[in-house]
């Protein structure tokens, strides 16, 4: 297989270290922190029983509100690394062209599901929160 030099390229950049990767995760980290102290402050107020577009409709607002650029139901493609098209996927939420979120309601919390939601960053590298 013959390998992307776009792609080559990007991973080495990524893997090096210096100021604007840094800067780049610093800013994705904070914008983390963001949207889960504002999820908190949503569970606190709505507290559980809603439907996920409940959550997913405050979410976006509440970040409207800050200032932070919020899509919804945003199409991507996702590409194999051949360049394949795989399929298409509708991310609940993509936050300042830079992160994917996953709503996901249930009724009850057990400790596997604990974590059951996520938010992705560049490249689809879990943010792990």
């Amino acid at each position: 297989m013959q390998e992307d030099p776009r792609t080559t390229a990007l991973v080495e950049s990524l893997l090096q270290p210096g100021e604007l990767n840094a800067q780049l995760s610093a800013d994705i980290n904070k914008l983390c922190d963001i949207i889960r102290e504002t999820s908190f402050e949503i569970h606190k107020f709505l507290r559980n029983g809603h439907l996920e577009k409940i959550y997913e409709n405050a979410l976006a607002h509440r970040l409207t509100k800050t200032g932070i650029q919020v899509i919804r139901q945003h199409p991507l493609d996702v590409f194999d690394e051949d360049g394949t098209l795989l399929g298409h996927f509708s991310a609940d939420l993509f936050i300042a062209n830079r992160l994917v979120v996953e709503i996901k309601a249930c009724r009850s919390l057990i400790a596997r599901r604990a974590t059951s939601w996520a938010i992705f960053g560049p490249h689809g590298l879990s943010m792990g929160c």
